[in-house]
């Protein structure tokens, strides 16, 4: 079982031309703007005051002390067991589950698990519980929060730049013992940061909770301004993520480029040019830095082309406000948000289905002791026929044109704020033309071309 044969890219059963489908997916982009511009003419999100609160005994579970213990040491008990099979079980992906549960179930499933209950990462974090313990024994109970506002999101860009690489561009991703030691030390990094800058670290330093949080702001349960647990419109979480003019969130921009760059990244290695590329690099080193290459190029040409939009729109909005091109770009990130969503989904839906069955099947004898904890039986297999190629390549497909027509409605909502009634169309254009350039890009990557 290849843990790293990913579900972006190299696909040669389209159910229709790439062509059709690249034109298709752009006309809908297009017809998108078009609808919105025509009758969309106040903003419609509300952000952090958005949204009707939860029953107050719904609201009084979520909120116990009793659930957040119990969601903190189901984290712990989790983490443990992972790092435990990863350290203690062959070092062969084969037969040793952790690999499978670290890159399908825990990264992979951590997006549909934010969208639909929010930042799920934060309440099962096993590094927030210990360092919330730690700080305890010791007695420390000062946080640097003003060094945290400073850091902004570039903490989290470092960690899950690293998780990132050694996922797409190391080629020993799949070792049990690397993800062994990348998880220890990964967890004892940011316990000891933790413990000394403040249990707030976690908010924007530690990467997975980030990421949970990205696409957390797109889920339907949110907190309103006064704290309440509340069901919203998924749009109306975009707006917590960036200043709406006139200011700059560090590192925000270069995380959200990080995500949508890696997808990306992801799925040019499956195309018949990278495979090339990679047979003409020979050795093992070659092809490690030919990964570590390709990586950041993707991610630098997505960040490229969006603070281009960003320095193309800036001379539209009005001259009092004197934008730059970094506040510009903050303000109209939270619209990458629906489009890494879509890319994330054609990334990894096949690869979920399918390599996801391992997680259970290697887990019923983790060790490879001969057991049956979970009475699979010693010859079941993955099944291939759960979905078929069609309907994996429609979803593909779909999820990367639905998240660009909401990338759409977000940077639409942000610029009816933001731009004069005059320049309102033409100053969206920049970005426009670079969520169909998105657009096509993902399509192309489908047929591996």
């Amino acid at each position: 079982m290849d843990v790293l044969a990913h579900g972006l890219g190299g696909r040669s059963d389209l159910p229709i031309p790439l062509w059709l489908a690249v034109y298709g997916a752009t006309a809908a982009v297009l017809i998108s703007f078009y609808v919105l511009a025509r009758l969309w003419r106040q903003p419609k999100f509300q952000g952090p005051p958005g949204g009707r609160a939860l029953p107050s005994w719904l609201r009084a579970i979520a909120d116990s002390r009793g659930t957040r213990l119990g969601l903190r040491v189901l984290g712990v008990l989790l983490f443990t067991g992972l790092v435990t099979v990863a350290w203690v079980g062959p070092d062969d992906s084969y037969v040793n589950p952790a690999p499978t549960w670290l890159y399908v179930w825990w990264w992979a499933g951590l997006v549909p698990a934010s969208l639909l209950l929010g930042p799920v990462a934060r309440l099962l974090s096993p590094m927030r519980a210990t360092t919330d313990l730690l700080r305890r024994l010791v007695r420390r109970d000062r946080s640097n929060d003003a060094l945290i506002a400073r850091l902004g999101w570039w903490p989290a860009v470092g960690s899950l730049a690293a998780f990132l690489w050694l996922e797409l561009a190391s080629g020993f991703a799949d070792s049990p013992r690397v993800v062994a030691t990348f998880l220890s030390a990964y967890a004892i990094l940011h316990v000891i940061v933790g413990v000394v800058v403040g249990p707030s670290w976690f908010d924007r330093g530690e990467g997975f909770e980030a990421y949970s949080s990205l696409f957390a702001a797109l889920a339907p349960l949110g907190r309103r301004a006064d704290g309440q647990l509340a069901l919203r419109n998924p749009f109306d979480g975009l707006p917590r993520l960036s200043a709406s003019s006139g200011s700059v969130v560090p590192g925000l921009v270069a995380f959200c480029c990080l995500v949508l760059g890696s997808t990306a990244f992801d799925g040019l290695t499956r195309t018949a040019l990278w495979r090339t590329l990679s047979q003409s690099a020979g050795g093992r080193t070659l092809s490690l830095l030919l990964g570590s290459a390709g990586l950041v190029a993707s991610v630098l040409l997505v960040t490229g082309l969006f603070l281009l939009a960003a320095r193309l729109t800036a001379p539209y909005l009005p001259g009092q406000q004197n934008p730059g091109k970094d506040s510009v770009a903050t303000a109209f990130v939270h619209s990458l948000v629906p489009v890494a969503l879509g890319y994330t989904v054609a990334h990894y839906f096949s690869f979920v289905v399918f390599q996801g069955q391992a997680g259970w099947l290697l887990g019923s004898d983790p060790l490879d002791r001969g057991w049956d904890l979970l009475g699979v039986g010693g010859s079941a297999a993955i099944d291939y026929t759960v979905v078929t190629p069609a309907v994996i390549a429609l979803v593909q497909v779909g999820a990367i044109v639905a998240g660009h027509i909401g990338g759409v409605v977000a940077a639409h909502d942000r610029a009816v704020e933001l731009l004069p009634r005059p320049q309102l169309t033409a100053g969206q254009y920049p970005m426009l033309a670079t969520m169909v350039g998105f657009t096509s890009l993902g399509i192309a990557l489908l047929a591996g071309s």
